[in-house]
C-alpha cells in the first residue's frame, strides 16, 4: 500500500490524488496514478473537463495500472490491485475483465456498488488495515534517511565515493 501511496504523489488532478499498484505473486507488475494520457493536458495545468459532474480528462490510477502491464504485454490473470481509493464501478468492471482476483483498498471512496460487484464476480475485496510499525517504520525512512543521503550528495562532488 505504500507503493500506491507513492505513486498517488504523481497524480496530476487535483481533484482527487490516487494511485494504486499490480501485483502477482508478491510482485508488483504495474503501477498507476490518476494523471492525463501521455503527452495530454493535466488538470493542474490546465483545469479540469467536467462532464456530467466528472472530470474526464484523466484516467484513474486503476486503468492506469492495466495500461501500463498492456503496453509492457505484461499479463494481469490472477492479480491483485492495492489502491489508495476502492474503485469506480468503470474501473472495477475493467480490473475484473482483466483478471485481477482481490483488491486491496486504503479507504472506501463514494460508489460502494463495487463491493457487491466483486462478491458477485468472486473479486476479494478487502480494507487495508495499516500496520502502526510499519507507519513508524516509513515516516523514519522517508524523514531521515534521505535527508543524510542528500547532505552527503551536496557535500561530495565526486558522487562515485558514495555509497547508498
Amino acid at each position: 500500500m505504500s507503493m500506491a501511496h507513492m505513486a498517488a504523489e504523481r497524480s496530476t488532478c487535483d481533484r482527487l490524488r490516487a494511485g494504486a499498484v499490480l501485483v502477482r505473486d508478491h510482485r508488483v507488475i504495474a503501477t498507476g496514478y490518476n494523471g492525463a494520457p501521455p503527452h495530454m493536458d493535466h488538470c493542474d495545468d490546465v483545469g479540469h473537463l467536467m462532464e456530467e459532474g466528472h472530470c474526464i480528462r484523466t484516467l484513474h490510477a486503476e486503468e492506469n495500472t492495466l495500461l501500463q502491464a498492456a503496453k509492457f504485454g505484461i499479463s494481469t490473470d490472477d492479480t491483485t490491485v492495492y489502491t489508495t481509493f476502492s474503485p469506480c464501478y468503470h474501473c472495477f468492471k475493467k480490473l475484473f475483465a482483466a483478471g485481477v482476483k482481490r483488491v486491496v483498498a486504503m479507504q472506501v471512496y463514494r460508489d460502494t456498488s463495487v463491493f457487491d460487484a466483486c462478491q458477485k464476480a468472486g473479486v476479494i475485496f478487502e480494507l487495508y488495515e495499516p500496520d502502526p510499525h510499519w507507519l513508524e517504520y516509513l515516516s523514519t525512512l522517508f524523514k531521515e534517511l534521505p535527508k543524510e543521503r542528500i547532505e552527503a550528495v551536496k557535500g561530495d562532488s565526486d558522487l562515485s565515493r558514495l555509497s547508498f
